[in-house]
């Protein structure tokens, strides 16, 4: 009998401190996926892009969830952050500028990622 293919979760971001829920949210289901053993790519999009950025995903401050520094964190240290290379150069984001283990990546990569057949692809 052959077992199930793995699946990988990629999600794409295209809000961020403008819409704190949002992107929290984006966060907080990568971070479950990670604890369940699920390989995971967050994709960071417009605002969001900004989340890469060292000390901007302090600025928000949701109650009742977890930290989002903490969770970007937890992304990086297990799974893959990409901001989108058209949104990091509209905003003057470069490869120094963003925090270690972040890749900046375009739409081809994207594509490619999440027409995969074992990737089950979220946009927030």
């Amino acid at each position: 009998m052959n077992a199930p293919m793995p699946r990988r979760l990629v999600l794409k971001a295209t809000s961020g401190a403008d819409r704190p829920e949002t992107i929290n949210q984006v966060f907080t289901v990568a971070t479950a996926a990670l604890a369940a053993g699920t390989e995971v790519g967050v994709w960071l999009t417009g605002e969001a892009a900004w989340m890469a950025v060292p000390g901007r995903a302090d600025d928000v401050a949701l109650e009742h969830a977890a930290p989002l520094a903490d969770l970007v964190a937890a992304v990086l240290e297990a799974g893959t952050l990409t901001v989108c290379t058209q949104c990091a150069a509209r905003r003057g984001i470069t490869e120094a500028s963003v925090l270690p283990g972040t890749r900046i990546a375009g739409s081809s990569l994207f594509v490619e990622e999440i027409l995969d057949p074992t990737v089950q692809a979220l946009v927030y």
